[in-house]
């Protein structure tokens, strides 16, 4: 490598971050030391131990004494060494030094720790997108106690994620690798966030790929972007100025039924909500019937009934008995909704 090519690695190498340049820094530490054991034995017949030895404290600038006398090509070579090795071991140390001291040890350890969280986690949620869209959607989740992923592509975003305590993963989720380290295999749900229509087909797809069992929820941004999801096999598929739309016209033609649809949203109303409630296997709700379940819980009622993949049933005949696995849409007080949740569970 000439002088300039010399001066153009160099200077690439103090543009990279301080991890970077600890990684780059020992690699030609190590063939630098390689290099020069191999130097000392053809020079000077040394054994690979007695090689190694004068290598490295050369490289390092100890000032033990030499193994035997040099002879004059020994010497030289012995110059070379130091002119390269020493000044490589500095830029190390300083690197070193540099990544100790700025923090970034500590915040490279961090995210080790959560890519290690994120790897055993089951059932949980992957966001792709954190933008006003995402942000929403993690809020809500995060409300209802899920456990949520994000995925980001904007590392300036880093900030706030650490900020609002989410586990997250800096990429593109158009990367199959990416949605792995988010645990998509064991991921129950996926939210595609992104403003990109094409992006948001090309992400479900790949999940389904990765994960049949996923549900895999995404955003559109035009009727065609609705029509592609739904082909690339999102289990649901909203245009956020569509649904807005609605939201409006509704409002004006039936104000009451809106305001009560807000009144009951999940999580939102103090004293009213409407909630959905899970027959786990061995619950003890299994063999009962919807009107024992009324009768022994007060001020709540039961309004749709999901059973596998038949069709959610509105307001459900008061005499079924439930079965494991079935999904009780319940509406009522939230202290009654509570109730009948912690009576659910096995």
């Amino acid at each position: 490598m000439g002088t300039n090519g010399f001066i153009d690695a160099l200077g690439r190498a103090l543009r990279m971050n301080p991890g970077r340049r600890v990684g780059v820094g020992i690699a030609i530490v190590v063939l630098l030391t390689l290099a020069g054991s191999a130097g000392y034995m053809a020079i000077e017949g040394m054994s690979f131990i007695d090689a190694f030895y004068m290598t490295v404290i050369t490289i390092t600038t100890v000032g033990y004494e030499e193994v035997k006398p040099l002879d004059t090509a020994g010497r030289l070579f012995t110059i070379v060494i130091i002119f390269t090795g020493v000044g490589t071991a500095y830029f190390v140390f300083a690197a070193i030094t540099e990544v100790v001291v700025g923090g970034q040890l500590r915040e490279f350890v961090g995210k080790s720790a959560m890519n290690r969280k994120i790897q055993h986690l089951e059932g949980h949620v992957i966001l792709c997108g954190y933008g006003r869209f995402g942000r929403i959607v993690a809020d809500e989740l995060k409300a209802d106690r899920h456990t949520v992923v994000v995925i980001e592509i904007n590392p300036a975003i880093e900030p706030e994620l650490v900020r609002d305590g989410l586990y997250y993963i800096i990429g593109s989720a158009l990367d199959e690798d990416v949605l792995e380290s988010a645990g998509i295999r064991s991921a129950s749900d996926i939210v595609v966030a992104t403003a990109s229509d094409p992006d948001n087909v090309f992400i479900s797809l790949s999940a389904r790929g990765k994960n049949a069992a996923l549900r895999i929820h995404a955003r559109a941004e035009t009727e065609a972007g609705l029509r592609h999801l739904k082909l690339a096999g999102a289990d649901g598929a909203i245009s956020s100025y569509q649904f807005s739309a609605y939201r409006i016209a509704a409002a004006i033609a039936r104000p009451s039924v809106v305001d009560f649809l807000t009144l009951v949203m999940p999580g939102r109303g103090d004293d009213v909500s409407l909630e959905e409630v899970e027959a786990l296997p061995r619950s003890p709700l299994i063999g009962l019937t919807i009107d024992a379940i009324e009768a022994a819980n007060t001020r709540l009622r039961i309004v749709g009934l999901k059973r596998g993949s038949d069709p959610i049933a509105i307001i459900p005949d008061e005499q079924t008995v439930i079965e494991a696995g079935d999904l009780l849409v319940v509406i009522g007080a939230r202290q009654s909704l509570e109730r009948l949740a912690e009576s659910a569970t096995p």
